[in-house]
């Protein structure tokens, strides 16, 4: 799964990406973007580390694309995001005089309705071509297919100019294959993240504000204060970054919940498997089966699949041990109809 990081200059875009991957870009990445993998920041799969102390710990990862810097005004080349799951909006709401903004003024709504109006004009040149291609095609052939087609781009069209994302407009499964491997951009999850000074309680309502304006959008939104984070993430050890965070007064890690935000909007989740040789966390769609969720581990797996013994996380954090849960009932042996919750601790039972 990927995630596109786009944006405005000087909005903490390569912040961000240096956060999520622990890779600063270099300067030649502001032409040509950039490319990494972010580990996942769960604080349930820090637990079950702790308690089984593996050899191994694998938290799952997330492919992560760092788009060339955007210039209003300036012709767009979003191919590098164009195979992304979801998109990642960085806007700024930092004040620093010494920083300068493109558009002179820091204004998240401005700069919101700036990027998306690029989205927009993305799709709407893409779908003006393929029109023109559709149009010399059937003067050649009559293909239903291709006024299928047609027909269905005429709708996108219409969407878009009524300042509506495809994402916003529900479209059959055959549709669908119609229009399988274009570029659309606004058929794409959108998370806007909120480039915040430190304290991100001065912005107390600015997420209610911006998520009432852009309701019609489809959009989740939340605040991180980059700069800050990365500071902790630069910390040598963990009971370091603990105590900054708690003299800082923050309970949970932005960078957590940006992780948690990514992940549902890739229409994603997690389960973990645990011993002393690996803890590891594994994503699946969200509503996977159990023979799905094994899959992501091995398609042997999911082919022989028998049953799974599934441990809920919470149980296992009260009681402590495998044993204690087993001994209290709750280690509870699932068929493969069984729909694999968030946070899910399993063992598959396989024959192949």
């Amino acid at each position: 799964m990927k995630l596109g990081i786009i944006g405005l200059p000087q909005t903490g875009k390569k912040t961000l990406f240096e956060l999520l991957t622990g890779s600063a870009p270099s300067p030649a990445d502001a032409q040509k973007g950039s490319a990494g993998v972010a580990d996942i920041r769960d604080s349930r799969f820090l637990a079950l580390s702790r308690m089984y102390n593996p050899k191994k710990e694998t938290p799952a990862r997330i492919d992560m694309q760092l788009l060339p810097k955007l210039d209003p005004g300036t012709a767009r080349d979003f191919r590098d995001v164009a195979d992304a799951d979801a998109l990642c909006h960085v806007v700024r709401v930092f004040q620093d005089d010494s920083i300068y903004h493109v558009s002179g003024s820091v204004d998240p709504v401005r700069d919101i309705e700036t990027v998306n109006g690029e989205l927009f004009l993305s799709d709407l040149v893409f779908i003006e071509k393929r029109l023109d291609r559709i149009e010399k095609d059937r003067k050649k052939k009559e293909d239903k297919r291709l006024l299928d087609e047609a027909e269905l781009l005429n709708r996108f069209r219409t969407h878009l100019e009524a300042d509506l994302p495809l994402r916003t407009l529900t479209i059959t499964d055959e549709e669908k294959k119609l229009i399988s491997g274009y570029p659309f951009l606004t058929r794409k999850k959108m998370l806007v993240v909120l480039n915040t000074d430190d304290d991100t309680s001065k912005k107390t309502g600015l997420i209610e504000s911006l998520s009432s304006k852009f309701t019609t959008m489809e959009i989740d939104i939340m605040q991180v204060p980059a700069k800050l984070e990365l500071e902790i993430a630069t910390l040598e050890s963990e009971e370091e970054r603990v105590e900054f965070m708690k003299d800082a007064g923050i309970t949970v890690s932005a960078l957590e919940q940006l992780s948690m935000l990514a992940m549902t909007s890739l229409g994603l989740m997690s389960y973990f498997t645990v011993g002393k040789d690996e803890v590891r966390q594994w994503l699946v769609r969200r509503n996977a089966t159990a023979p799905e969720a094994a899959g992501a581990i091995h398609s042997d797996i999911q082919r022989g699949f028998i049953r799974a013994e599934v441990i809920k996380y919470a149980d296992l954090m009260s009681l402590k041990s495998e044993d204690e849960v087993k001994k209290a009932g709750k280690l509870y042996v699932m068929g493969k109809d069984y729909i694999v919750e968030d946070g899910d601790i399993i063992n598959f039972r396989f024959n192949v």
